[in-house]
């Protein structure tokens, strides 16, 4: 029998930057929602697998009170469409790569992050990997409010 509580994945390129944030921003709002989710984050590409987030990362999230110096990138597989209910894309790249490795008949819904927040349907979340450490600040925002979105809507609908 398949497990059918929520079980969702962040995906960026990397794995470094968007996806470890996104992650942290919705473990964050679902335990202070109350909600009992599955949540990871991989990346499209394998040439971080292994590493842990980016600095500007991790002293982003450590400023919101959130450690993820113990996340390791990893490249997200097939399996992941039958292991998530939810496949989360921080970008267009990111979407069309998920929806074109996606198994027919598998379980995940993929969609991007912003299209859980009312009036930012469509819209990628930045990447701030060759930025200064400023863009990070508004990828958490972006992340951040996805996160509540996303929590949000799984409490109220249950998918």
């Amino acid at each position: 029998m398949i497990d059918t509580a929520p079980a969702v994945l962040f995906v960026c390129m990397g794995n470094i930057c968007r996806s470890p944030l996104a992650e942290a921003a919705f473990r964050a709002a679902a335990r202070q929602a109350g909600l009992q989710v599955t949540v990871d984050s991989a990346g499209t590409g394998d040439w971080h697998a292994g590493a842990p987030p980016d600095r500007r990362a991790c002293a982003v999230a450590r400023r919101h009170g959130i450690d993820i110096t113990h996340y390791r990138a990893r490249v997200v597989t097939v399996d992941d469409f039958d292991r998530f209910t939810h496949i989360i894309a921080l970008d267009h790249a990111n979407l069309r790569h998920l929806l074109d490795m996606q198994p027919a008949g598998s379980r995940a819904r993929v969609s991007l992050l912003l299209d859980h927040v009312p009036g930012r349907t469509g819209h990628a979340v930045a990447d701030p990997y060759y930025g200064d450490a400023s863009g990070f600040d508004t990828t958490w925002r972006d992340v951040a409010a996805g996160a509540a979105a996303l929590v949000d809507r799984l409490r109220r609908d249950g998918s």
